[in-house]
Order: structure tokens, then sequence, then C-alpha cells
């Protein structure tokens, strides 16, 4: 710790003398006045480092976490960087009795997604290919049903060559 200045408890705004080094009501440790805002929460602090120039646009998911822990890492190497995001469950995905269980997306507003595949190549999250588009469900429905009726077709000319 420095030597002099005035300290001050983070959690309930308490000052002390520079001998102290714990608060004596809360127990937390003291920091010094000049890195101190009482006016500040950890909300308020995250919301300061966010840039915002990457948090305009729609929101386009950059990446998937297998479970709440691991995508909220992600989210902290995202705002560490000023990229905004936002955590949801993976569609298809509920277990109402495990609630941190299960894949999430994690989305980023369109100005930071190229800041955030960076960050996530560097930490080796993603690859290095740009991800393809996505299947329409209609295409997918049509693809299904071809192989649906090429299988009938087969196991039709099986039994008319049995028969």
């Amino acid at each position: 710790m420095r030597d002099g200045g005035e300290l001050l408890c983070p959690s309930c705004g308490r000052s002390y003398e520079g001998a102290e080094r714990f608060c004596d009501r809360c127990g937390v440790p003291l920091t010094h006045s000049d890195q101190f805002d009482p006016g500040i929460n950890d909300a308020h602090r995250r919301a300061r480092m966010v840039k915002p120039q990457l948090s305009e646009g729609r929101l386009v998911r950059v990446v998937g976490a297998r479970n709440q822990v691991e995508g909220e890492f992600i989210q902290g190497m995202l705002l560490e960087q000023g990229v905004p995001s936002i955590l949801r469950r993976s569609a298809g995905f509920d277990v109402p009795d495990f609630l941190a269980a299960g894949p999430r997306d994690v989305l980023v507003p369109q100005s930071g997604v190229i800041t955030a595949r960076e960050v996530l190549l560097q930490a080796e999250l993603i690859s290095p290919e740009p991800p393809g588009p996505p299947v329409s469900p209609i295409r997918l429905m049509v693809g299904l049903l071809a192989a649906l009726a090429i299988g009938v077709l087969i196991v039709w000319g099986v039994t008319q060559v049995l028969a």
C-alpha cells in the first residue's frame, strides 16, 4: 500500500487513516480515495467499459458456450475489449431444474462482430473460417423429403425384384 493519504471502504464508504488495511464494519480491504467513487457500482463500471461504436445494430450470434459459466467468461473477455454482449439459452434446450446447465448463445451488436471475432480467435474459441450461411428450414425440409422419396423408391424396387 502507498504511504499516506486517506483510505476508504469500497463497501460502506467509511474513511480511515493510512495505518488501517481493512474496514472495521465490513471487513473489506480498503482502497485509496483517488481510486474510489462511491456513486459507481459494478453495473456502472461495466457499462463504462463498453465502446459506443461497438454497440450499434441488430444482435448477431458470434459463438456458443457449453453452459452459463462459460458464456459469462466469454462475455467478460469481450467486455475487456469494449464489446457489449448478451447471453441467451440456445434454441431447443430447456432444463428448468438446472438453470445454469445447457448451451448458451453469445450475441453481440452488428458493429461489434469483427472485434468480437478477433478476441475469440485470439482465445482459440472459434475457427478462423467465417461461419457458413444458415440452412433455411424450407430447403432442409425439401432435402429430407427427397431423401425419403429415394428411400421409398429403393424399397419398392427391391420388393419388385424379389416378387
